[in-house]
């Protein structure tokens, strides 16, 4: 095929699909979470009040996710979510149910944004007052159902899930209190193991494809939180490390089919971000060192860096390049990331390249400053590209 990122573009060989050079069910994927309908937000709202039970908020759920499904596969996505609709947080309604953790308050943060007007979000914090343990499936309902709604040839069911670094960086030492846990490697393995248990339940349940959403790495990217991160006892330098082996161990009985993906998050609030930085100071060792089919890395805007971290990747892993941001309505140019998808290449040959929006378009309840018509735009943008470049 010819290569149509430019007219004097040279000609690139087709990729294969599905195969080491790329795992992902189609080369325009997303990260996972949508705008909540009125319906959802009206219903959780209600639970909240106690004017309705948990089994009538679902029903309200089940009617907005299966009607989401056809809804993506209609926008020609092949990677199908929930669009995380039964979350309020993208991380504290998965790690609250496992043993050991709860919820202490947050750390505020200033999250700015296009407007220049800082927005103050106190994210929470999850802490440990016991061991950590899989007491029960998290997700298998959930992905039973996605799954059951899930018909369009050549989709496939995707669940995302917070990683389990979110238990440690946030509060640092200070959260995993000593008489529970006396050394960080007897934390990590209690983790791990906890996270393995819940992979192999959606493995057995039939799930093929999990994305870790990690905020972490991308915080060690930028100058603030790694000075915050020392204040903390968390060494910057080091921790990449002992966050890819935790990953790598979570994933440790998956079978080769699965498609293990991490996406890289700055911060996805009301349209605003926390962190800047390029990848540079973590892009070795995650790369080389995640054991990580798909790397989902926000490329929507400078504060992301530049795509030289990218000569890191080594062959059989692949990049989805978060070139459309969903932050802003304001729709992206085919041209335009078509040339930011050439940039990349070189540095990473471009069968290991992929395209997404930068983020989820509602990584908590209140959803981004975008209509649900912005939001269609931005995927179909996506897929489109994807075809005139990837075939």
């Amino acid at each position: 095929m010819t290569d149509t990122l430019t007219p004097s573009s040279p000609v690139q060989p087709e990729p294969t699909l599905g195969t080491a050079s790329c795992k992902l069910p189609s080369r325009a994927d997303h990260v996972g979470s949508f705008l909540r309908t009125r319906e959802v937000i009206e219903a959780r709202d209600a639970r909240a009040r106690g004017t309705i039970d948990a089994a009538e908020l679902r029903a309200v759920e089940d009617d907005a996710i299966a009607a989401l499904v056809k809804w993506q596969e209609s926008l020609g996505l092949k990677a199908i979510t929930d669009g995380e609709f039964r979350r309020y947080f993208f991380h504290t309604d998965f790690l609250l149910q496992l043993s050991g953790v709860e919820e202490k308050g947050g750390l505020e943060k200033a999250f700015h944004n296009a407007a220049g007007k800082d927005v103050h979000f106190a994210p929470p914090v999850m802490v440990v007052n016991g061991k950590v343990e899989h007491a029960k499936p998290i997700q298998r309902a959930d992905f039973e159902f996605l799954a059951s709604q899930v018909s369009a040839p050549g989709c496939v069911p995707k669940v995302s899930i917070p990683s389990p670094t979110m238990l440690h960086f946030r509060a640092g030492r200070a959260g995993i209190p000593e008489d529970v846990y006396p050394t960080m490697d007897e934390f990590y393995a209690d983790v791990a193991a906890a996270y393995r248990e819940e992979v192999d339940d959606l493995v057995a349940a039939g799930c093929r494809y999990i994305q870790m959403d990690d905020t972490n790495l991308a915080y060690l990217c930028d100058e603030g939180h790694r000075a915050d991160a020392r204040a903390r006892g968390v060494d910057p330098d080091e921790t990449p490390r002992a966050y890819a082996k935790l990953i790598n161990e979570s994933f440790a009985s998956a079978p080769a089919d699965l498609i293990k993906a991490v996406h890289l998050c700055r911060g996805n609030f009301r349209s605003s971000w926390s962190a800047e930085g390029g990848y540079e100071p973590v892009a070795e060792i995650m790369f080389n060192e995640l054991d990580i089919d798909a790397f989902f890395l926000e490329y929507d805007d400078p504060r992301s860096g530049d795509f030289a971290p990218l000569r890191f990747l080594p062959k059989g892993k692949t990049v989805v390049l978060g070139l459309v941001t969903t932050k802003l309505g304001e729709l992206e140019s085919k041209d335009d990331v078509k040339r930011r998808i050439e940039e990349a290449a070189k540095f990473a040959p471009i069968e290991q390249l992929a395209l997404s929006p930068q983020c989820g378009f509602a990584s908590t309840v209140h959803g981004n400053d975008i209509t649900v018509e912005q939001q269609a735009a931005k995927i179909r943008l996506v897929v489109e590209v994807a075809e005139e470049v990837w075939g």
